[in-house]
Formats: structure tokens, C-alpha cells, sequence
């Protein structure tokens, strides 16, 4: 069984999900990778550009082609995510309205209880690229290209049926990890 979600989704409404369970979300996502968690961390809330609050944040570092003036996705695969544990307890803390973090692989404890009566970690399949970009329906804006480059800068998306993901760590602090 797969649960659809969408977003902005609530802390109560993502209690309800356990480890191993199936989502689908339809929303707007954000990428944010290493630089831009340091950018997003070094920045106060009123210089960033746009809001976080009804985004899941996707680790992931798409590759695009721009076509006359709009961008088209070709690969939009998750990155591993074990590598913005560092970041990620002080993202958290700044952004206190994501409760959605998409990605792939294991990421740390500290991360774990950051989540805990709050959010969920969710991982997609390594190597499904072709597959995350065909479920982005929209590319709605793209924000420090020129500093970060494709892969860093972040990238805002509207994304329908997003999916198969699994609940990787759910709000009661339970990983999949851990099993």
C-alpha cells in the first residue's frame, strides 16, 4: 500500500506513518545539497529568496537543459544523504516548518531525533533518475546557479505522485537503518 500525500503535510498527519511504509507526494520539493545547506545556513531567513515552509527538501542534484527560456529535467535521482548529516540538526533548527526530508541512503542519529514528533526521512531508489525527472511536472525556479553551478544550486519543483518512496525514519525516531 502506498500512502499519497501532499504537500505541505502536517506533523500529526505524518505521525500516522511507520518505517517500510510506501509514499507518494505531490507538492512542491526543494533541492538542497551540501553548498546550498551551507548557503541556507549562513544566510538570515529575510535575504533567502524563497519560503521552505510547504516544501519537502530533496537531496538531490538534478541534471537539467535549458530549452529557449525554460528548464526541462533530465535526471532528477537522489544523492546520498549521509552526507548532509553535519548540516542537517542545524537546518532543522533554522527551518523548523520542514518535516520532509527525501533522499538516499542512511543518515545519522542526529538527524533521527531532529525528526522525532516532527517529520519523516524518506528514501527513493538509487539510479531511478529518469524515473524522479518524469514525475517532475514543473520547474518552478532555480536560485544561485551561477555561485553553486547545476548540481548545488537549489532548485524548486512541483511534482505529482512522487514516488516509490519508503519511510526511512518515521516522527517516533524508528529507522529502517536500525533493523
Amino acid at each position: 500500500m502506498v500512502v499519497n500525500l501532499r504537500l505541505p503535510v502536517t506533523s500529526d498527519r505524518l505521525s500516522t506513518l511507520s518505517v517500510g511504509d510506501g509514499v507518494s507526494l505531490s507538492g512542491q520539493l526543494c533541492t538542497v545539497r551540501d553548498e546550498a545547506h551551507r548557503l541556507l545556513l549562513d544566510l538570515s531567513t529575510d535575504d533567502i529568496p524563497f519560503k521552505l515552509d510547504d516544501k519537502a527538501i530533496y537531496h538531490c542534484g538534478p541534471l537539467m537543459k535549458k530549452i529557449d527560456d525554460h528548464w526541462n529535467v533530465v535526471s532528477a535521482g537522489p544523492t546520498t544523504s549521509s552526507r548532509m548529516e553535519d548540516f542537517q540538526t542545524d537546518f532543522l533548527k533554522k527551518f523548523p516548518q520542514i518535516n520532509v526530508i527525501i533522499g538516499k541512503g542512511n543518515i545519522g542519529e542526529k538527524t533521527r531525533d531532529a525528526l522525532k514528533n516532527r517529520g519523516v526521512y524518506l528514501v527513493y531508489t538509487g539510479g531511478a533518475g529518469a524515473l524522479a525527472a518524469d514525475q517532475i511536472k514543473k520547474v518552478i525556479d532555480v536560485f544561485w546557479m551561477e555561485e553553486l553551478g547545476m548540481a548545488e544550486a537549489v532548485w524548486l519543483f512541483e511534482v505529482k505522485d512522487f514516488g516509490p518512496l519508503i519511510v526511512a525514519i518515521d516522527s517516533q525516531g524508528n529507522s529502517i537503518f536500525n533493523r
